[in-house]
């Protein structure tokens, strides 16, 4: 692991961690029981900049580029279950032997897949705007247009392509938040729809069972692709708490950071 760096600001400290598949980036911030968050796709640890300094009141709260994203190392084989072994290799390297897992979107399914293969190296559990991916959902994901996949333009127009098919579901008045979505896609070049290929392949039927900590399942209620998740994802789990974030959209984790990151506090404590 490499030596901390401060850069951030809010007490985020920076590192590495290597793992079989290359070097992980994560950023950090507190002390405390250990967090760890994962990010949407084609997000990085950015989409938690915000709720690392709430989480740090009472954790040490981690937030890593999944492997292939971010400033993590570039993956040849994106899967759910290679972004997972990852993970658990992280923990690994930081000499972490149980955690609490957060993920948003494509991160709870990464969490998932965390929880099922490893379940005595995460205590606790949080699923925000997380997918249930069963064979009905991969069937409809299947023949799907391409999310975030713009064909670069001599004239610049793939940029105003990639921040017009994701406008309708941020905030409006919020061009910050979509300036740092659209630096993280253009950060991964011909790979920006690898994580969502990932998903749509998962099988998470065959391994949610598997998971037995317990969980909290976040929803945000103007989120129109995975807010009607919501209850099938909570029915497979067991007792899970449910909490719903009215108004929230995609990019939840910054549009209502603190509101977020002290629910996942609660739940935690």
């Amino acid at each position: 692991m490499s030596a901390s760096r401060t850069g951030a600001g809010d007490g985020i400290h920076f590192g590495y961690a290597g793992t079989a598949r290359g070097q992980v980036h994560y950023a950090e911030c507190g002390k405390g029981p250990p967090v760890v968050l994962l990010h949407q796709t084609p997000r990085s640890w950015d989409e938690y900049r915000e709720v690392l300094p709430v989480l740090g009141r009472t954790h040490r709260a981690i937030a890593m580029d999944t492997i292939g994203f971010g400033a993590s190392a570039p993956l040849d084989d994106h899967s759910i279950e290679a972004y997972a072994a990852a993970v658990v290799e992280l923990l690994d390297a930081l000499g972490l032997p149980e955690v609490a897992l957060v993920g948003h979107h494509t991160g709870g399914v990464v969490a998932v897949e965390v929880a099922a293969r490893a379940p005595e190296r995460v205590g606790a559990l949080v699923l925000s705007s997380t997918p249930y991916v069963d064979a009905e959902a991969r069937e409809r994901r299947r023949d799907r247009p391409p999310i975030d996949a713009v064909a670069a333009d001599p004239g610049g127009a793939h940029l105003t392509e990639l921040w017009r098919r994701r406008q309708l579901y941020y905030p409006p008045g919020r061009p910050d938040l979509l300036t740092r979505f659209v630096r993280d896609a253009l950060a991964l070049g011909d790979d920006v729809e690898k994580g969502h290929e990932a998903v749509a392949r998962y099988r998470m039927e065959d391994r949610i069972g598997l998971v037995r900590c317990r969980t909290l399942c976040v929803g945000a209620s103007a989120d129109p692709f995975v807010f009607p998740d919501l209850r099938i994802l909570s029915s497979q789990l067991n007792a899970a708490t449910l909490a719903v974030i009215e108004g929230g959209m995609i990019p939840l984790m910054e549009q209502r950071s603190a509101e977020v990151g002290e629910l996942i506090a609660r739940f935690l404590t």
